[in-house]
């Protein structure tokens, strides 16, 4: 790990944008001063792992912690910094690829985010600001502080809660093929409990007659146009960033460059951060100074979908497509879903 000397003693890494300074200011000496140090330059070392401590003891990198711990904070909590409430949010969609949003932008050094989904806006506003603000792992000035709670987006109550939290807030949407989000919406379920009925049961009002039912959850979250309108009575598109969650698969270093340009960092998680897993079928991060092992989403994601009657999928396709055109419009992106949907 090698560094340099930052005005106070600390020590940095080629390039550090001085997030160790202020701490010999405190009154620190060099042998014990402090400082993170991150990206790929530098001490971190793989996803999950926001920063490695490293002291000014000999030129030694001493870990602290677990990289890739799922805890309460992105990886390793320093002894020093703030909790602070959180400036960016993901707040959907559920089975849209936020779990890999979220391991891979807990890569980058200037993001700290909370392994586990708070959902604060949904189920546990009463317990107040204060309890949220402790939930999150402390930060550095210039650290950006994170959460993802996929329900938020079709929460009703969510964007007058976050707005009233702050209004800057920065809110990040991975937006899937609505037919595909629902049948892995189905999928994981049916993991939990297989006796329920099947997909094309549940899908259906009326089989006979083709209606859908739109207040089934696993169809409701994929009408985003209706979600969205309720977003942009409080937040101006301009705050709001939609990641495509098949990008996410196909191209995850292109969508990971906007994710970093919207949250004004460094673009720090690039194509070195990624190798694609046949297995899995989606891309795994890999440690990028490290010889260790990739580190991967887990069993619960990547798994095979059941065979839903293909009339089924037609009906479906065709029920969204208003939806999806309006969100086209609301949004200024095409997602291309009619088109991917025409090449199979």
């Amino acid at each position: 790990c090698a560094g340099k000397a930052l005005p106070g003693g600390a020590v940095g890494e080629p390039g550090d944008s001085g997030r160790g300074r202020g701490l010999g200011a405190a009154g620190r000496g060099a042998a014990t001063t402090e400082c993170v140090l991150g990206g790929p330059l530098g001490c971190t070392q793989g996803p999950g792992a926001a920063a490695w401590l490293c002291r000014a003891q000999g030129g030694r990198a001493h870990r602290a912690g677990s990289p890739g711990s799922r805890g309460g904070s992105s990886s390793t909590t320093p002894d020093y910094g703030e909790k602070r409430l959180p400036q960016a949010l993901i707040i959907g969609v559920k089975k849209g690829g936020t779990r890999a949003l979220l391991e891979a932008i807990r890569a980058h050094p200037d993001v700290r985010a909370v392994g586990t989904e708070p959902h604060f806006f949904d189920r546990n506003y009463e317990k107040g600001l204060e309890w949220y603000r402790n939930v999150m792992p402390k930060t550095l000035d210039g650290q950006i502080t994170m959460e993802k709670t996929p329900s938020y987006f079709v929460t009703n109550e969510a964007p007058r809660r976050i707005h009233s939290m702050a209004k800057d807030t920065k809110l990040i949407v991975v937006v899937r093929n609505p037919v595909t989000r629902a049948i892995s919406d189905y999928t994981q379920t049916l993991s939990k409990k297989p006796e329920i009925p099947t997909f094309e049961v549940l899908a259906f009002k009326n089989r006979t007659l083709g209606l859908i039912d739109a207040s089934w959850s696993a169809i409701r979250i994929g009408i985003y146009a209706l979600h969205l309108e309720n977003w942009l009575q409080y937040f101006p598109l301009s705050q709001i960033l939609f990641v495509s969650g098949e990008r996410l698969i196909t191209d995850p270093a292109g969508e990971m460059a906007k994710v970093q340009d919207f949250l004004g960092l460094k673009r720090i998680v690039t194509e070195k951060h990624f190798y694609f897993n046949k297995t899995k079928g989606f891309p795994c991060l890999k440690k990028p100074e490290d010889s260790s092992a990739p580190r991967c989403l887990g069993k619960s994601k990547g798994r095979t979908h059941p065979k839903i009657d293909p009339d089924v999928i037609h009906r479906l396709r065709k029920f969204y497509k208003p939806f999806n055109v309006m969100f086209y419009q609301m949004t200024g992106q095409d997602f291309k879903w009619e088109q991917e949907e025409s090449d199979k």
